[in-house]
């Protein structure tokens, strides 16, 4: 049976290996680290800016949670929004390359590296994605790999 929320959206079946996907891109803001960071990420290098200097990190950076939950944003805004996705599985392989500094733009591509139907679960195929996000010097700053759940339109059908 068909979800009737997802029913208009791309399927299992619609998807390819291969297939790359634009994230589009994301300006992130002082502002935004800060908010994220008291909430989420209280080091003294994602909230002062003399702490922040004087580490690692050369300045105030974004934490690499924010990193990542604004490649999942941009994620859904530009695929998982578009097709009938059922859920995340989860993610592996995370790296965060180089920090994110205030008013860095950040994109990139996510790239479907293995399609599989679920073997318990013959209404389900799994997408496995690639993201290679980048700041607007080109330099990467978050790879992952991620699985999601995609409802079929036929369960059961090929592999």
């Amino acid at each position: 049976m068909t979800n009737p929320v997802t029913k208009d959206r791309r399927h299992f079946e619609d998807l390819a290996v291969g297939e790359v996907i634009d994230l589009g891109y994301t300006t992130v803001t002082r502002a935004m680290m800060i908010t994220f960071a008291t909430q989420f990420d209280p080091f003294p290098f994602h909230l002062d800016d003399k702490a922040a200097k004087a580490s690692l990190l050369g300045g105030l950076a974004s934490s690499g949670w924010q990193t990542g939950g604004l490649s999942l944003r941009m994620l859904v805004d530009s695929f998982l929004s578009k097709i009938a996705s059922a859920g995340g599985l989860g993610f592996s392989d995370l790296k965060w390359k180089n920090p994110v500094m205030v008013d860095d733009t950040i994109g990139g591509t996510v790239t479907i590296v293995d399609l599989r139907r679920s073997e318990s679960h013959p209404q389900w195929g799994i997408v496995t994605l690639d993201f290679d996000v980048r700041n607007q010097k080109n330099a990467p700053v978050l790879t992952m790999r991620l699985a999601n759940l995609v409802d079929t339109r036929t369960p059961g059908g090929p592999a």
